[in-house]
């Protein structure tokens, strides 16, 4: 079946490709899923916040028997120490080349201010989520001629991730394979602790999901959601922009 596809894919992929491929990675592992991406996607990597399910994700490209693809990793500045601390854990471990892009003209969190305003994220969650998420990241694809890219996304995580399929295409023409789509919370955790892979040590402290320390909080009682704690105080947010439309996204943002 996977021999009808080419290699790799030529693109645009359309509507009758895609829906044959979903069809046929829907019955794959996600460990097969990674090994077709890697012979199938073209200028393929992985972009990566080191949440749980990316993690497992790099750790099964470790296995594969193929060379890693690079990583792609949005520093918003706003990170927890932990997550800065993991970031160096993965390097050192899987011996990957992790791509680092920040805010366009801003390597401190005092240059991101000085250009956009203390606590952006309170008065203008569009503008900050374009310019620490969907700018540094249109601009690495640009940069490094980005085509394919793997997520940590998954169905059980909700939201508008519902309805994941393995291979998607956005708005820009992006591949985005989603290995792990169809995973529950409780195999990526089990995975992780079967395989000893590296994880943020936040995680042992309360918080189920982590990014931007002021977005982050450890979960409540009650709370059920895999990402519960994050953007607490923003009603139905779900999202941080980077699985959005760029083009809506980008007419929202009032960057200068």
């Amino acid at each position: 079946m996977a021999d009808k596809f080419n290699t790799p894919l030529e693109l645009p992929v359309s509507e009758e490709t895609l829906l044959a491929i979903n069809a046929h990675l829907s019955q794959l592992s996600p460990q097969d899923i990674l090994v077709w991406a890697l012979t199938h996607l073209p200028a393929l990597y992985q972009t990566t916040a080191f949440g749980l399910t990316g993690l497992v994700a790099l750790d099964m490209l470790s296995k594969s028997g193929h060379p890693i693809p690079k990583l792609i990793f949005l520093d918003t500045l706003y990170h927890f120490a932990e997550t800065y601390e993991l970031v160096q854990q993965v390097r050192t471990r899987y011996a990957v080349d992790i791509k680092v892009y920040k805010p366009e003209g801003c390597k401190t969190i005092r240059d991101f201010e000085k250009k956009h305003g203390e606590e952006l994220w309170e008065k203008d969650e569009d503008t900050y989520d374009f310019a620490v998420k969907v700018e540094p990241a249109q601009r690495a694809y640009q940069e490094l001629g980005v085509r394919s890219v793997i997520t940590g996304r998954r169905r059980s995580q909700g939201g508008d991730r519902a309805s994941l399929q393995p291979l998607e295409v956005d708005e820009t023409g992006l591949l985005k394979l989603n290995p792990l789509f169809a995973w529950s919370f409780g195999q990526v955790d089990a995975y992780i602790r079967e395989n000893n892979v590296p994880r943020n040590q936040l995680l042992d402290q309360g918080y189920r999901s982590v990014g931007d320390w002021h977005s982050t909080q450890p979960s409540r009682e009650g709370d059920t959601g895999e990402r519960a704690g994050r953007w607490a105080d923003k009603g139905e947010k779900t999202e941080c922009g980077l699985h959005k439309n760029f083009f809506e996204m980008k007419l929202r943002a009032k960057v200068r």
